[in-house]
Order: C-alpha cells, then sequence, then structure tokens
C-alpha cells in the first residue's frame, strides 16, 4: 500500500493548513520545522539525524508521486514521519515552486551550534556574512559542500537558512554538512581566529590576488572564506577583520563574477590548495 490513509489528505485538513504557513518565517522559527521540496531533497531528509531524532517528520505526495519513487516514501515511512497522499492541488498550495514535483516534506531544523563546529577544529569553512538572496545562500552552501568544506555560518544579517528557496537551491546539501545561523560577523570570526583559522574575505577590489595566494602556497592551512552581499560586496568594517582580502582574478572582459561562482572558484581554490602534495599551483595555470 502507498498511502498512509485510504483516501488523499482533504485540502482543509490542519496539517495542510500547517504545512502551508510553513513558507512563512515567523512559522517556521516558532515551530522550528521547514519545507524540503522534491525529491532529492526529500530523499536527503529522510537520511538525516540531528541529535538522533529524525529530521523528516513529515510527507505530502501525490499518488503518481508515491509510485514513482516509492523507495523514498518507504525511507520516509521508516524513519516515522507521517505521509499522507494529496493530490497535486493540495501539493501546489503547499509548495513554493512554479511545478511543484510531487513531493513536500516538512522537516525539523538542523542548524548546528557555533561552539561544535568550532570544536571540531575545522579546516575549510564558508561565512556568509550579508548574504540576502536565498538563492544565492543555498547555492553557496551547495558549492561548500561539494569542495568538501567541513562547514557554513550564516551571520545575523544573512538570509533565514531555511527560507524555500534556500533549501531549494542547496539541492540537497543542506543536510550533508554543519550549518550554523544567526552569528554576528565579529564572533564568527574571532572565533574561528581563535580555532586556528586563517580568515580570508572575498572581494573584487581585494588588494591580494587569488593566483597570486596559490602561488604563494599561503593556503595550504585552514581558512574560512568570509563572503558578503550580492549587490555591494562586504562593508568597510567586515574587510578589516580578515587576515586578507583577495580578488579572484578576471582574465578576460566580464565585469565581475556573481557570488555563487566567486565562493566556487574560492572554496576549489583552497580545497586544491589543502590536498595538494608538495605546494599548489594556479588555478589558472594549464
Amino acid at each position: 500500500m502507498l498511502s498512509a490513509t485510504p483516501e488523499p489528505i482533504s485540502p482543509r485538513s490542519p496539517r495542510v493548513s500547517a504545512a502551508r504557513r510553513l513558507a512563512k518565517r515567523n512559522f517556521r522559527g516558532k515551530e522550528r520545522l521547514f519545507l524540503a521540496e522534491g525529491p532529492q531533497a526529500v530523499r536527503e531528509a529522510a537520511a538525516h539525524r540531528a541529535g538522533g531524532d529524525a529530521t523528516l517528520v513529515e510527507l505530502f505526495a501525490t499518488v503518481e508521486a508515491a509510485e514513482r519513487y516509492a523507495d523514498i516514501i518507504g525511507e520516509a515511512r521508516a524513519v516515522g514521519a507521517r505521509v499522507h497522499l494529496a493530490d497535486e492541488q493540495v501539493i501546489e498550495d503547499i509548495s513554493t515552486t512554479v511545478t511543484p514535483q510531487g513531493l513536500v516534506g516538512i522537516c525539523r531544523f538542523l542548524d548546528t551550534p557555533f561552539e561544535e563546529i568550532l570544536a571540531a577544529r575545522p579546516k575549510l569553512v564558508a561565512v556568509l556574512a550579508h548574504v540576502r538572496d536565498p538563492g544565492n545562500a543555498g547555492t553557496v552552501l551547495r558549492c561548500a559542500d561539494a569542495a568538501g568544506a567541513d562547514a557554513v555560518v550564516l551571520t545575523d544579517a544573512s538570509v533565514d537558512l531555511y527560507n524555500p528557496k534556500a533549501v531549494r537551491a542547496s539541492v540537497g546539501s543542506l543536510f550533508h554538512l554543519p550549518v550554523a545561523v544567526g552569528v554576528p560577523v565579529g564572533q564568527a570570526v574571532s572565533g574561528l581566529k581563535d580555532a586556528g583559522v586563517r580568515i580570508l574575505a572575498a572581494d573584487g577590489a581585494g588588494d591580494d590576488d587569488l593566483d597570486d595566494e596559490l602561488d604563494k602556497r599561503t593556503m595550504g592551512g585552514p581558512t574560512a572564506w568570509v563572503f558578503g552581499n550580492e549587490a555591494w560586496g562586504l562593508p568597510e568594517e567586515t574587510r578589516d577583520l580578515a587576515d586578507a582580502v583577495v580578488r579572484v582574478p578576471i582574465h578576460g572582459k566580464a565585469e565581475s563574477l556573481n557570488l555563487a561562482t566567486a565562493a566556487a572558484v574560492c572554496l576549489y581554490a583552497s580545497a586544491r590548495a589543502q590536498r595538494a602534495s608538495g605546494g599548489c599551483r594556479s588555478v589558472t595555470e594549464s
């Protein structure tokens, strides 16, 4: 049997109303629950546990999606999530996407206390300071995950980690690595420095060139990259906290790189330097 109930859940069900409210930040904060949409996010959520508890607590699925992703439905039930069959209209009402994929999960908050991240002695960290666009935040989180970062920190001036657009843009990476939220940027920097982490601020107007940093072999140690606002970058007071302000070199005619692209370049440069045997070459060398 695919369904947990004989018939699809009613659009007027209190469960549907509660799920719909999670599109709003104040309700997410109050309930400490958020939405994960689509098969990839739901699969990752079902596999994730925080503090011994399953992260996925509830799942809405159309009949078609339940049949197509029977393995995910099974995984959700195996971790104790309540599974509801729902018609497409219910999924559209809950979902925040234009074309829902038939699966919407409700998950517990999973952010990690900043102190736990420091205690783990991280070697590569992405700090999102003043990042306001949820799509960019989720994409940077995905890049950090792909580059093998140990953690991501969102400062108190950045977007809500659990914004549905940020969750979607992370493409499941939200469930892969520790993320601290609401940390003042000064506290984030000082804590990481005390943990032996070098702080590099990414800024297009930085005095130091990323290629030069790589060629000088200065990036092999524990490093945290601080990324700023999409439109105006990092404020001066934040740049002043860093050990170095580094720009990604533009070798062509492009005016600049967007935040997520620059973050990917910086994080992979650090990952390469940290993994290199006997040093590293410039990422632009062939």
